[in-house]
């Protein structure tokens, strides 16, 4: 009966491994690993106990459980404190292993002095092997070891549930769980039953329990889910080479964009044939500056297969293992569609220039008059920025003008001249801000200034519904770009949706500029004008926090223009 209980126990501990092995994941803890290496094998020494027909086969099963009595309580101290994100210097870990393993060497003494038993004998009791052990001094110390790494665990997972907020509560109220059966198998089980070691049962349990644990804490693994998220649905392909350029490996996304690496095997030196010195190129020139390392992977299509060149984006970084630099990793991803929106973006000019031809110039003429009649009649009833929209829409037109003579980024003319056009329209949203606030005469409180921000997404709104019949989407498009995101800033701490970087329309980003520039020099209610030195200095220190940094070099370039211009409005 007994020697079937503990049958039963080692195939459930078997079973449990099996799963685990099935879930098993390169980031998971070693300490879950060894935890179900180390039970199965604890289950069988219970086994061999239980059949055991001489003394010294019980006491060779002994000194087999007695692996897991000494490790498994460590490991799954070591499992807790990885969990619980509380981090320990390496000499910790050496400290508890020291331990274990001293007690462990004491537990190999049994039958050969008195060490950890001072006296054990063989007897059959209902045809059951039970050992009559006197216990010795180690083994008090290995009791003693075993409630320290108990009383560290539980003060581990409560200080992580007080202190550490980016530690799920489910994982940490499953850690107790096998803490707990662990130590009541150690210390109750026996007075329950004394024939039977329920401590295994314990362990067994604990699999199961680390089992849902584990496959909870591999949702919060976020580098690891979301770099094989992105692997799986954005395609990226990944190749590795060590620092003597030899092949490592690449998945099949690589594979597929540069077939020359289904014929490499591994620890090939890479970059001698033809087809590889592109590539043999991107690790060259990283090597000698880091700073330079993407680069365009273009695949010619087969046209008569009506397939079109596809780009890829080649970023080339260090392969760590750990802390140390061990070689170089080359990812593509797809960016065929950015270049199309590009090309389309190229070609902007030339098809709004059809369009504008089959307009008539009262038209047009028309429609730019409404457009400024309504954001003077929003201005109107602003108090604090009078002439600021024919201000900014200069600045913005100066602003535009360097940026078409250096070329970065590439903006075609009608786009630009759309730009100029929608500028006077970005504060038109104001129309639907409360005269108090709007006329307020000093700061807002932050409450008006919530009001206040809310003009963006009105005025986004309100040009929808204006131009909602319009035929020029282009403009459209653009005008409501620069009402809605002109508030927005490069790292993303703008208004009203928080975007960052190139989230922003470049309208938007240049809009930006012009109006903070305007608002700087001009005088205000509740501040009087900045001089142009103290104006440029906040522009300059909000590049790349406020204002797109790769306008900085049109902005520096437009900068005596727009000195020039202001001093003739004074």
């Amino acid at each position: 009966m007994i020697t079937a209980y503990y049958s039963t126990v080692f195939i459930l501990s078997l079973i449990f491994t099996g799963i685990y092995i099935y879930m098993w994941k390169r980031h998971f803890d070693v300490n879950f690993t060894l935890i179900f290496t180390i039970v199965p094998v604890t289950s069988l020494g219970y086994i061999f106990q239980s059949t055991a027909t001489s003394i010294g086969e019980a006491l060779t099963a002994v000194k087999i459980i007695y692996i897991g009595g000494c490790y498994l309580q460590m490991i799954i101290l070591l499992g807790i404190l990885r969990l619980c994100r509380i981090k320990v210097e390496k000499w910790f870990n050496v400290l508890l292993y020291t331990i274990s393993s001293v007690i462990y060497a004491c537990v190999l003494t049994i039958g050969h002095n008195d060490l950890f038993y001072k006296d054990a004998s063989l007897e059959m009791v209902d045809g059951l092997s039970v050992i009559r052990k006197e216990y010795g001094p180690a083994h008090t110390i290995f009791y003693a070891m075993v409630i320290i790494y108990f009383l560290i665990g539980i003060i581990s997972i409560a200080y992580s549930w007080l202190k550490k907020k980016q530690v799920a509560r489910s994982v940490i109220m499953l850690l107790v769980i096998p803490d707990l059966l662990c130590m009541l198998g150690f210390f109750v089980g026996r007075r329950v039953y004394d024939k039977i070691e329920f401590v295994s049962l314990g362990y067994v349990l604990a699999q199961f329990v680390f089992i849902l644990t584990v496959y909870r804490v591999s949702l919060y693994n976020v580098s690891d889910t979301v770099m094989a998220s992105m692997v799986r649905e954005r395609e990226i392909g990944y190749i590795s080479f060590d620092f003597k350029y030899r092949y490592l490996g690449s998945n099949k996304t690589a594979m597929q964009i540069v077939p020359e690496f289904k014929e490499l095997a591994v620890d090939d030196v890479f970059g001698y044939r033809e087809s590889e010195r592109k590539i043999r190129h991107y690790l060259d020139s990283f090597d000698e500056n880091n700073a330079h390392n993407q680069y365009v992977y273009m695949v010619h299509g087969n046209e008569e297969n009506g397939e079109d060149d596809r780009y890829y984006n080649a970023n080339v970084n260090y392969l760590y293992d750990g802390h140390r630099k061990r070689g170089y990793i080359i990812t593509f991803t797809d960016d065929t569609a950015n270049r199309k929106y590009i090309q389309l973006l190229d070609n902007y000019n030339e098809k709004l220039q059809e369009e504008v031809e089959e307009k008539t110039e009262h038209i047009v003429k028309m429609h730019d008059n409404l457009i400024m009649s309504l954001a003077m009649m929003v201005e109107s009833r602003d108090n604090s920025t009078g002439g600021h929209i024919m201000r900014t829409s200069e600045g913005v037109r100066i602003l535009l003008d360097e940026i078409i003579k250096e070329g970065n980024p590439r903006l075609p003319e009608e786009f630009c001249k759309d730009v100029v056009k929608a500028a006077p329209m970005h504060d038109l949203g104001k129309i639907a801000v409360d005269d108090a606030v709007l006329r307020k005469p000093g700061r807002f409180t932050d409450e008006e200034y919530d009001k206040m921000k809310k003009h963006a997404e009105e005025g986004a709104r309100v040009i929808r519904k204006i131009l909602l019949h319009t035929d020029d989407a282009s403009f459209k498009t653009v005008a409501e770009n620069i009402a809605h995101y002109h508030h927005e800033r490069w790292d993303g701490s703008g208004y009203p949706e928080g975007l960052s970087g190139e989230q922003i329309p470049i309208e938007a980003r240049i809009m930006a500029i012009a109006d903070v520039y305007d608002a700087l020099v001009s005088k205000r209610v509740y501040k009087e004008a900045f001089d142009f030195k103290k104006a440029d200095s906040i522009i300059m220190e909000g590049m790349g926090t406020q204002f797109d940094p790769g306008l900085k070099n049109a902005y520096v370039n437009a900068r005596s223009r727009l000195e020039e211009y202001y001093s003739s409005l004074s």
